[in-house]
């Protein structure tokens, strides 16, 4: 798990097979080191759990390092987002494929204590895509940032997800994954008890929102417990995502740095996952493992 080069070379050769290009933008002279040999880079040090570009580069073997430089390395990385998501929904659909269930949740992104909301400028340069005041029930806490909601199988692979302010309600991202579904069970928790939303997913696409009620509710009926149990998988999936890609942590100053850091992290834990099912014939979820 330590060796970067070999853990590279692996990562380097599933991206090869989803992708046939080599160079997605367009530039004038033709970089030494290709877009998909950065995204690479870029997952190989998700996987790796270095954090921090400056903690890459004293590690990157010379034969990567002479390529570029590390201000143009950040600077391609958040123009390549969008294929970075398309690589992600390419190897997420080998999973999911014919699935009937799904899970639903939210987590909570912290950009900076709430002491220094007030004056920070980080991700602020742009009122739509500023971070907001929240409030996680789970975590009975009040934060300043963004909230991570997801979709995943029961297997643990994430199948859509998207950054929304802290402030936004969990019941509103419905309203994006509804043309993404269509005749499956989504399970969800409290948060997503809204009848009106359940009727709508329904009757529009034949998607059963699977919620569990509230005690005083009229006519309560107890969430069967295979429901209970299969929702706690996206539940993993957040702690893995906070243990091994520290996903809680924030080192970027602008909107589109954070969010290409969001997905960078998601589209690594999935290229794992890949490897996992398809080389290796073994645990899709058993992410601390040797690639080479």
């Amino acid at each position: 798990m330590n060796d970067f080069k070999a853990n590279y070379d692996k990562i380097l050769e599933i991206l090869q097979q989803v992708s046939e290009k080599k160079n997605f933008l367009a530039q004038i002279r033709k970089p030494k080191l290709t877009d998909i040999e950065l995204i690479a880079v870029n997952l190989t040090a998700e996987y790796m759990s270095i954090d921090s570009e400056c903690q890459l580069f004293r590690i990157l073997p010379d034969c990567l390092k002479s390529k570029i430089e590390r201000s143009v390395y950040n600077k391609r990385k958040r123009k390549l987002f969008p294929f970075i998501e398309l690589i992600r929904q390419r190897l997420s659909s080998e999973f999911t494929s014919g699935e009937t269930y799904y899970i639903v949740d939210s987590m909570p992104l912290e950009v900076v204590k709430l002491p220094r909301s007030s004056w920070s400028k980080i991700c602020k340069e742009s009122f739509h895509t500023s971070p907001d005041k929240g409030y996680c029930a789970s975590q009975n806490m009040h934060y300043y940032g963004y909230k991570l909601h997801a979709v995943c199988s029961i297997d643990g692979v994430f199948k859509s997800f998207d950054i929304s302010k802290a402030s936004v309600h969990d019941i509103h991202y419905l309203k994006d994954i509804k043309t993404q579904f269509r005749e499956c069970v989504i399970l969800g928790d409290k948060g997503y008890l809204s009848a009106d939303y359940q009727l709508d997913l329904f009757e529009s696409n034949r998607v059963k929102l699977e919620v569990p009620m509230r005690k005083n509710q009229m006519n309560f009926k107890q969430q069967a417990c295979i429901f209970r149990k299969k929702r706690k998988r996206i539940e993993t999936l957040f702690s893995q995502l906070c243990d091994q890609f520290m996903i809680r942590r924030n080192y970027a100053k602008s909107f589109d740095g954070f969010k290409t850091r969001i997905l960078s992290k998601i589209t690594a834990m999935t290229v794992i996952q890949y490897l996992n099912k398809f080389v290796f014939n073994r645990n899709i979820n058993n992410l601390k493992v040797n690639l080479a």
